[in-house]
């Protein structure tokens, strides 16, 4: 899905390139069951034509809402930017999976392992000792994904650049997909 020229200079000004190992968090919003909003903190693992890539345990809530309402919302802030995307959630393929995975941080890969809900019942003394003992005995690269790994794209249909400044009031560049497949590009009052 290719966005506007302006949309995409944007986003590479605002956002790092993929291959930087520092990777910006992000609050994903999600509607449970009941209808309730739902947010929490993810990592930006990548961006593309496609969409914004997220990875996640499959056993957590935010898959169970994303599976059943295949919508969502991530923001991500900076000092005086706020970059809100809104779009539709569809699963990441396999050869996305296994590249994001291999670009984690020893510690995010080791966590894809071992964040149950089994080891976080344990006091810190004991999840120390046990995390510990698993990158003891799983070496720095070693590891492939675990079958509970899970990715997601966002497709956008909605980009919404913020932009403050203390000097001025704030605005808000706003990129819309239309029904026909066009995007729209609106200013708006921050």
């Amino acid at each position: 899905m290719s966005r506007p020229g302006a949309a995409e200079a944007l986003l590479a000004e605002w956002l790092p390139a993929n291959d930087d190992p520092v990777r910006p968090l992000m609050t994903l919003g999600t509607v449970d069951s009941s209808g309730y909003p739902d947010a929490r903190s993810v990592l930006l693992s990548e961006y593309d034509d496609e969409g914004f890539y997220f990875h996640t345990d499959s056993r957590s809530r935010k898959v169970a809402e994303v599976t059943a309402n295949p919508r969502a919302v991530l923001t991500l802030v900076w000092p005086g930017r706020q970059l809100v995307v809104q779009g539709d959630v569809s699963p990441a393929s396999a050869d996305e999976l296994d590249r994001a995975y291999a670009h984690r941080s020893r510690y995010l890969q080791l966590l894809a392992w071992l964040n149950t809900p089994e080891l976080a019942a344990l006091d810190q003394e004991e999840r120390l000792a046990r995390w510990a003992e698993f990158a003891a005995e799983h070496p720095e690269g070693t590891l492939s994904a675990p079958e509970t790994w899970a990715g997601f794209v966002v497709k956008p249909v909605r980009l919404t650049f913020w932009h403050g400044d203390p000097d001025t009031a704030s605005r808000r560049v706003e990129f819309a997909l239309s029904a026909s497949g066009e995007w729209t590009e609106t200013i708006l009052p921050g």
